[in-house]
């Protein structure tokens, strides 16, 4: 089933009517059961439903990103995973990026296979000097006829070791003031000079790693934006990678509270009356930041995702680490029994090269949730950086005082 240029739906039961049919449809044409998931996932596209705010053709039907929701439980109701935990930096991230800022030949080259995980990404943003500070980073490109020649040094890449298509950020400019001096480009991670080095955490496993780029070439047709506008196109990823990671789910008791929950159902034993008042302290959190996500989606539209998304990931953040501080506390003692470096597996094959990472069900899962959660509020930008966004933006108070405006290269850096 392909899609044409339809005219989107005019009210928002009509939209949910046509998305609700189109997934239907997927379903009956490509039962999962028997299907190949890449098939799946490619009737999906082709169907408007990848991301149904999304222009036509592009893996859209141009409709309020709010009717997403619908699709989504039509299709995980029937054993399709959420591309978002297959391929998060993909979905929630470049996809978005690339509709709003590619060219036609780069949304038609990239934008399909991003979805059926034919090729999965990564973010080459933070730097060693350069994490909370982003446009402070130092990874030069140097333009050679039409080519860009990159040098530099990446961290905190996840899944960077088995990305085939990555975001970067890098200065064109080094003399113009650091927000100014930054060009966005897209980078084939095949390409000669880029190696990629893995970093071990804390829960034994190494998703994220350490890039290093010498002489990289990239084509100037895989830029996004104009050259020097890298900081506004780096602000819609950004955005929308808070929002992915703070938008949790519309289905009440699910998520990470939907774990504590199913902790407390399986095991009466450890209940008492103290942890039970902080789970029902945790449930209503949850279901307020629930109920505020949909409001913001539907209020939203299809307009681009503003600074709201910040104030929807500190919040996911912080309640996530309290839901998982939870849990832990429930276990009691059997929670300080970790087996380490001896827990990591290898993520679960879905069938045709799709691999999903490994899901918390047991206890000593939820050992290794609550160790890797600590990162839930550094990463996609920390608390600390999104309190300053969510005041300066959102609330209109004063900002930070700046000691780093002028040229790039006469700020002092550490």
């Amino acid at each position: 089933m392909t899609v044409t240029a339809d005219a989107p739906a005019r009210t928002h039961e009509e939209g949910r009517r046509l998305v609700a049919e189109r997934a239907h449809r997927v379903l009956a044409e490509h039962p999962p059961a028997t299907t190949g998931l890449r098939e799946v996932l490619g009737a999906v596209y082709d169907a408007g439903l990848a991301w149904v705010h999304f222009p036509p053709g592009r893996g859209g039907l141009g409709l309020d990103a709010g009717l997403q929701e619908v699709a989504q439980r039509i299709l995980e109701d029937a054993g399709v995973p959420p591309v978002f935990e297959l391929n998060p930096m993909g979905y929630g991230m470049a996809g978005p990026t690339i509709v709003e800022h590619g060219s036609d030949e780069l949304c038609e080259a990239l934008l399909r296979p991003l979805y059926t995980c034919e090729h999965l990404w990564c973010q080459l943003f933070s730097e060693p000097g350069a994490g909370s500070d982003l446009a402070g980073l130092a990874t030069r490109a140097v333009r050679d006829g039409d080519e860009w020649v990159v040098n530099g040094q990446k961290v905190w890449t996840s899944l960077g070791h088995v990305a085939r298509w990555a975001m970067l950020l890098a200065r064109t400019d080094p003399d113009a003031a650091k927000h100014k001096g930054l060009s966005y480009f897209l980078v084939d991670m095949t390409s000669p000079g880029v190696s990629v080095r893995p970093l071990r955490q804390m829960t034994g496993e190494a998703e994220f790693n350490e890039v290093f780029l010498e002489d990289v070439r990239i084509p100037d047709a895989q830029r996004l934006g104009d050259v020097g506008a890298g900081w506004s196109v780096a602000m819609t990823t950004l955005m929308n990678e808070r929002t992915a990671i703070g938008g949790g789910s519309s289905v009440r008791g699910s998520g990470l509270v939907g774990t504590a929950l199913r902790l407390w159902q399986e095991r009466p034993e450890l209940r008492t009356p103290a942890l039970e008042e902080r789970l029902v302290g945790l449930f209503v959190r949850a279901d307020a930041a629930r109920l505020t996500g949909d409001r913001q989606r539907v209020e939203r539209g299809d307009a681009p995702i503003g600074p709201e998304g910040s104030a929807a990931k500190l919040v996911w953040a912080e309640l996530g680490q309290d839901v998982l501080d939870f849990c832990m506390d429930l276990l009691g003692p059997e929670a300080s029994v970790y087996s380490g470096y001896d827990l990591v597996r290898e993520p679960e094959d879905l069938g045709d090269g799709v691999l999903r990472r490994a899901t918390i069900s047991s206890a000593e899962d939820v050992q290794r949730a609550w160790l890797r959660s600590r990162a839930f509020t550094i990463e996609g930008g920390t608390s600390d950086v999104l309190r300053n966004i969510v005041g300066e933006r959102l609330l209109g108070l004063p900002g930070d005082l700046r000691a780093d405006r002028g040229p790039w290269s006469e700020v002092p850096r550490g």
